[in-house]
Formats: C-alpha cells, sequence, structure tokens
C-alpha cells in the first residue's frame, strides 16, 4: 500500500483555519506545516506581493527574505521528520494576484534558461516597486499556480471557507490600529480576500485529478470518476464551530486518519508551546487561536442578520467609510463563496 500523501489544507484568510490547525497540532503522528508560502509570496526573491516592495527593512527584518518556493517545499519535505505532514495554508500564496497570468516560480521550474531568481530579482521590470513577477519562465496550461503539477499531486488537498460576512471584516480589523503594529499590515488590500483564488484553484485540482468528483461523506452511488482519487473534502466553517465532532470525524475519514475525541481538547503545557511557536511569525493574526483551550460546539448558531443590519454592525465598529470597503468586497467574493459551499462535505 502507498504510504498516505501530505495533507494540505486550502483556505482564505480568517476562515477559523488556524483553530482547526490546532486540532491536528495535537497528533502525535503527524508534522503540522503552519502557512509556510506567505514567506516567499510576501518576503522572498520570488514574491508576487507588493505589500512590502517599498520595504526592504522589513523583508530583511522577517528572516524570510531569501525563502524560494523551492526552499519551503524543501523544509516541508525535511521537517516531516517521517510523519505525515499536515499543511494549512491560504491559497493565494500560491496563485499571482489580480488573476494575472500564471508563471513557474524560478525556484521551481524544471527548464534552465539561464535566467536565475537573482536576476529576477534585479529586473523588476523597471521599477524598485513592483514584485519580482512576472517571472520570467512559462506557465503550464489550465494551471493557475505558479507551483509545477507534478509537484501538487504529491499532497491530498482539502478545503476550508467561510462567509465572506464574517472573515471580512475580520480580516479588515487585522490591517487597522491597534492590530495593525502587531500584524504589520497597514493597510486592507480587498485583493487578499482569497475567494477568487480558492475557487479557481480548487476547478484546477478537480480538473487535473488531483481531487475526485465524490464530495466527503456524500453516497457513492451514480459516482462518476475514477474511485481512487481523493475526495472532495471542503469544510464550511460555521458547520465546523457548531459541530465540531461531526465535522472532523468525515474529514479525518476522508484523509485517512482515526478520530479521536483527544484532538478537540489542547489545554496541556506541551501543545501551548507548540503552538505558540508555530504562529510567532504571523503576530497578531492568531491570538485567538493560541489562547484557545479547545473546540468545541459554540453556545449559539451564528444568527442570521439581513445586509442592512451587517451594515450597521460595521459602520458602528469601523465607520462609514471602512463600511463601503468592507461591504464592497463581501458582495464581490459571495459568488466564489456560494460556489464553494455546493461542495461542503456531508455530515452522517
Amino acid at each position: 500500500m502507498a504510504p498516505l500523501k501530505p495533507i494540505f489544507c486550502a483556505t482564505h484568510p480568517r476562515a477559523c483555519s488556524t483553530a482547526f490547525e490546532r486540532v491536528f497540532m495535537t497528533r502525535k503522528d503527524l508534522a503540522c506545516v503552519h502557512e509556510p508560502f506567505g514567506d516567499a509570496f510576501y518576503y522572498g526573491p520570488e514574491r508576487m506581493s507588493v505589500r512590502y516592495e517599498k520595504d526592504e527593512e522589513t523583508r530583511k527584518a522577517s528572516g524570510f527574505n531569501n525563502s524560494t518556493y523551492k526552499s519551503i517545499f524543501d523544509q516541508i519535505e525535511e521537517g516531516s521528520e517521517g510523519k505525515r505532514t499536515f499543511i494549512k495554508d491560504i491559497t493565494y500564496y500560491l496563485l499571482p494576484p489580480d488573476q494575472q497570468p500564471a508563471k513557474i516560480a524560478p525556484s521551481l521550474d524544471s527548464k534552465k534558461r539561464g535566467i536565475g531568481t537573482e536576476t529576477v530579482v534585479n529586473g523588476v521590470n523597471g521599477s524598485s516597486h513592483k514584485p519580482p513577477f512576472p517571472y520570467p519562465t512559462e506557465g503550464e496550461p489550465g494551471n493557475p499556480t505558479i507551483v509545477p503539477q507534478s509537484l501538487l499531486e504529491k499532497f491530498h488537498f482539502t478545503f476550508l471557507i467561510r462567509d465572506p460576512h464574517s472573515s471580512i471584516p475580520s480580516y479588515y480589523r487585522c490591517c487597522i490600529p491597534p492590530l495593525d503594529k502587531m500584524t504589520g499590515f497597514y493597510e486592507f488590500y480587498p485583493s487578499e480576500a482569497g475567494y477568487d483564488e480558492l475557487r479557481r484553484f480548487f476547478d484546477y485540482t478537480r480538473e487535473a485529478g488531483l481531487v475526485g468528483n465524490q464530495i466527503a461523506g456524500g453516497s457513492r452511488e451514480n459516482v462518476n470518476g475514477s474511485p481512487d482519487k481523493p475526495e472532495i473534502c471542503m469544510i464550511d466553517a460555521d458547520e465546523l464551530l457548531d459541530d465540531p465532532e461531526g465535522v472532523l470525524r468525515v474529514y479525518c475519514k476522508s484523509v485517512g486518519l482515526e478520530f479521536s475525541h483527544d484532538m478537540l481538547n489542547w489545554d496541556n503545557e506541551e501543545d501551548h508551546a507548540r503552538a505558540k511557536a508555530a504562529f510567532e511569525k504571523w503576530k497578531g493574526f492568531h491570538e485567538d487561536a493560541i489562547d484557545s483551550k479547545d473546540l468545541k460546539p459554540r453556545a449559539h448558531k451564528k444568527a442570521a442578520k439581513t445586509e442592512a443590519e451587517w451594515d450597521a454592525e460595521w459602520k458602528e465598529k469601523y465607520g462609514e467609510k471602512a463600511a463601503k470597503v468592507i461591504r464592497d468586497t463581501v458582495d464581490a467574493n459571495m459568488a466564489d463563496y456560494h460556489y464553494l459551499k455546493q461542495f461542503v462535505l456531508k455530515k452522517a
């Protein structure tokens, strides 16, 4: 029997993904890797984000200014210590911003062109304020990422989503005072909502056969496609928060793990230390997850709100101008969220 592939949970910002990740950090049979590809996306010589393009000092201070996509993949493999790996990361770290055509990251490009990453960095399209992307490489037909399909095929992909009405204002809050001083994100980028990239990547995984057509927990009758491909395993954060055990039982079965109630509690010194060390590099984003002790059903399901009630809440918290930015960003991402929600796993 072939060894089980590393699990890669692909998500967007503020999807309760770090709380979800803490569940798997309790397991001694897994090597958990927390959001590794942001290092290359924001700080490294193959960076695609403009967030720190004018701030070389911050890029250097991060300690990741030399991180390439290849070096991160290599570190993941080397750090597994023979265990199965569980990666949780933001999907848009692997896709060019603003729907730009994808080109394979130079460090992962198997075609030698005589152009190294250093050349890419120094030749920043005639401006010191543009990131090294687009790269002087080619993309793969149909592949929206900067990672070759041959490498993506080595992972078992799962997905996590959350209603934009909750995730977008949560992300906005991380980009304004007082949290911005902790996060280092001093401006909210609507382009970092992440739903468009997650939808396009999800569709690609199906088209490329990285996942099959069967939805996790669903009936296996009348299923088209190869039964040996991973199931579509997608979680909606609200369902996770309402019924952690029910969702996790289906998820674990789908990815080939044995569920244990112990996964839902991490109130011990060892687990807290592991989480604090893992989340240290993204300060300000994960304080709630760091301080948490367990994952139990929330006392009350999220109350339904009208759009007017959402608008009023955002206006009260962040002001009229910010509320409009949040509203526009939520509206721009709802179609992608509803599309992905069709594929959420089925509980027994």
